[in-house]
């Protein structure tokens, strides 16, 4: 009895984190872009399933309405979907008719899948042929940091993102950790010493002491 093989199902390439970011170079609402005209600066790269959708329209909105709270970071956005520009520039118009919001930052035309395929935004078991909502940060050597993965059908804090780079952009500046929900102007979390001697002595080194793995400290 002869049986039909299945091909396996091409599973989507993924980033690595601490690692260069996908190179990209591609048209956008704001004319062409590429990772290198990030350096020096952070970048807030998110993907959305389609134009016209109304919880991307959301996400749009509140990302608009943070922008300068990201500029204020040295950090730019860069959205992208699986769209061709004309029809990113009509939903922008869209959302601005509608919602009185215009849209500051640029938006990836991408109907080949390149970037979202590089990225790891296009999901199978989701959809094959859009991304889903993808959100990757690349500090300003390029490396990505971060990345955040959320179901079709949710969307995303974009308050949470802010939160993010300003944790990231302390934890570089001063060489610590940030608890669980951090917010400038708490306490940081030092790194644990790494050697017995070092564990013996950090009850006496002055920090918000709980253990010898667990202290904090307030930034100055």
């Amino acid at each position: 009895m002869e049986t039909t093989e299945i091909a396996p199902q091409p599973q989507p390439t993924m980033p690595g984190l601490n690692r260069p970011a996908p190179d990209f170079d591609a048209e956008t609402t704001h004319g062409r872009r590429s990772l290198a005209d990030y350096k020096g600066k952070w970048l807030v790269l998110f993907s959305h399933p389609a134009d016209f959708t109304p919880v991307c329209t959301t996400e749009f909105v509140a990302f608009a309405k943070a922008y300068d709270r990201f500029k204020a970071l040295d950090c730019e956005l860069l959205g992208l979907s699986i769209d061709s520009t004309f029809a990113h520039i009509a939903w922008i118009r869209s959302i601005e008719q509608n919602f009185g919001i215009e849209i500051p930052f640029p938006i990836i035309e991408d109907l080949s899948m390149r970037v979202a395929s590089a990225y790891g935004m296009i999901q199978p078991g989701a959809s094959d042929t859009s991304a889903v909502r993808a959100t990757f940060v690349i500090d300003p050597e390029g490396i990505l940091r971060a990345m955040v993965y959320y179901p079709m059908t949710n969307g995303r804090s974009i308050d949470e993102f802010v939160r993010l780079v300003k944790a990231l952009r302390t934890s570089d500046a001063n060489g610590v950790a940030t608890p669980e929900g951090w917010q400038p102007g708490e306490p940081v979390i030092v790194p644990p010493p790494k050697t017995v001697a070092e564990a013996r002595a950090r009850a006496d080194q002055g920090y918000d002491y709980t253990d010898w793995y667990f202290s904090k400290k307030k930034m100055a």
